[in-house]
């Protein structure tokens, strides 16, 4: 049985990346809500209690019960959790009188503890709370201090319960991969055995448990989560499973084709759908942002639910969601109303009334990748970057017509496939081109124009949760703009998009 590790989630900002630095160890862990705390507990290793934006001290503060926990299964509490502990088990927490903000040096540490073995000298860490803890919790020791923070961090004598005001988690905290090793590997023996060809060994093996010789449909996008997810699920089920990828006529250039092609080279069955001509007469005209992702989403429903019908003998419908998103249908604050809406397939389920089968549901998107890679998929699938749901159209901003769409093929193929000609995909996180509202004077052969302008957009981002503009050579966007204005008819001009996010968002709509 595979190892994991417990994170119960407060509401910190920081959550889901303590769960990346666990993985990165190479140690299978778990989010969840404070408040639905697991029954199986005897299943788990070890359990990390999350910061929080609260303060212990509040009414409304998240109040746990740690009964079967503390002190039964090795304990780390972080920030908040660390402020939890001392303040329910004798200790005091109040307002901080000094900044506790920010970069910070551990002025003392036991050197004795295996919590803080191999941590460098004066190692710097990263603060981020208005409390304080004033005095321990009863029957613990200090074990480590700042300038400003006397109890950093403290142990809990006769348990292995452990705790510290600062997040090992972030960046900033130059040896916190080191400290969550040494909790979880060397303190709560934990097996780093959690790694892309386990995992693929056990999807594999739930998948035949759970769906057994029944049939399975899935929608694929082109993209590295469904590609991943069929890949997984035609190695445990065979021909059992159908998949169905649609042409929304809002694609890059020759990618319907180009995608079809590949999925067949990996031994997929699929079936494509060009219902472009259906998509692009529903958008006619059409300038809303929103109404154009429900145009999209409806049309692709009606579609898919079609298709599936078509297939005997259908009771499970596939899907390539991913980590992020379970966490945040049960977040601290409530469920979320909906998977999000990058999905293409979200309201299928109950429309269908198949029951889900989601092969990636505990992955992040980097381990998506990996794990891809250790099914031999090719690399340049792997690679691409992600591509919004409602393609083009939300690219296109104001009115779409047939020949925006097309015009906007044009320009995103060639700025793509430059970035591929001068080696900078990969050093691209998400990249396309944006169709603008404007028309703009432009001279062309000695005569004047008045024509369409173009906005280039290319970002670096881990998650898409915030974003840099990439700085592009000069001479790249240079070259580009030129074969733009030079190649397609209707461009007179080009701009680059220099904002990050936030303020800015990745897409423009």
């Amino acid at each position: 049985m595979q190892e994991k590790v417990l994170i119960l989630d407060f509401g910190s900002q920081y959550t889901q990346l303590i769960a990346r630095r666990v993985r990165e160890l190479f140690i299978y862990c778990e989010i969840y809500p404070y408040q639905k705390i697991p029954n199986d507990l005897n299943t788990y290793k070890a359990v990390i209690l999350s910061g929080s934006p609260f303060s212990v001290r509040a009414n409304d503060a998240p109040h746990p019960n740690l009964e079967q926990i503390k002190g039964k299964l090795p304990l780390l509490g972080v920030c908040y959790g660390a402020q939890y502990i001392a303040h329910f088990y004798g200790g005091q927490v109040n307002l901080s009188k000094t900044r506790e903000y920010g970069r910070a040096n551990l002025k003392y540490f036991d050197t004795k503890d295996p919590f803080f073995k191999d941590i460098s000298k004066n190692s710097q860490v990263w603060m981020s709370h208005a409390d304080t803890i004033l005095t321990l919790p009863k029957g613990s020791k200090l074990i480590g201090s700042t300038e400003d923070v006397i109890n950093a961090a403290y142990k809990i004598l006769d348990e292995d319960t452990y705790a510290i005001q600062f997040h090992p988690e972030v960046y900033h905290t130059t040896d916190g991969k080191q400290i969550l090793k040494n909790f979880l590997v060397d303190i709560a023996n934990v097996k780093q055995n959690w790694t892309p060809d386990s995992f693929v060994e056990m999807a594999i093996n739930e998948i035949k448990e759970k769906v057994r010789e029944d049939v399975v449909i899935l929608g694929l996008s082109g993209g590295v989560d469904s590609s991943v997810a069929a890949m997984l699920l035609n190695r445990a089920l065979g021909d059992k499973l159908n998949c169905i990828f649609v042409n929304n006529g809002l694609l890059r250039k020759n990618e319907y084709e180009e995608v079809l092609a590949q999925y067949s080279g990996m031994g997929l069955n699929v079936k494509g759908v060009d219902a472009s001509k259906k998509f692009l007469n529903a958008l006619e005209g059409i300038s809303e942002p929103e109404m154009k992702r429900k145009i999209i989403g409806k049309i692709f429903i009606d579609i898919f639910n079609l298709e599936a019908k078509k297939v005997k003998g259908v009771k499970w419908l596939g899907q390539g969601t991913i980590y992020p998103d379970v966490i945040e249908s049960i977040s601290v604050n409530g469920p979320s109303a909906t998977i999000k809406s990058h999905h293409n397939v979200g309201g299928l389920p109950e429309q269908m009334k198949l029951k889900l089968v989601e092969p990636l549901r505990m992955l992040f998107k980097d381990e998506v990748r990996r794990v891809g890679k250790s099914m031999n998929m090719d690399s340049s699938l792997l690679a691409r970057h992600p591509f919004p749901g409602p393609g083009l159209s939300i690219r296109i901003l104001g009115e779409i017509t047939r020949e925006k769409v097309s015009i906007l093929q044009e320009v995103d193929h060639i700025f793509i496939n430059g970035l591929r000609k001068w080696n900078l995909y990969d050093d691209v996180w998400q990249a396309g081109a944006i169709f603008l509202p404007v028309n703009s004077v432009g001279v062309m052969g000695d005569e004047r124009t008045y024509e369409n302008c173009v906005a280039l957009r290319a970002v670096q981002s881990t998650d898409g949760m915030t974003a840099d503009w990439v700085n592009l050579p000069y001479e790249f966007l240079q070259k580009i703009s030129n074969e733009i204005i030079n190649n397609v008819k209707g461009i007179n001009r080009v701009v680059y998009d220099i904002s990050s996010k936030p303020p800015a968002t990745i897409e423009w709509e």
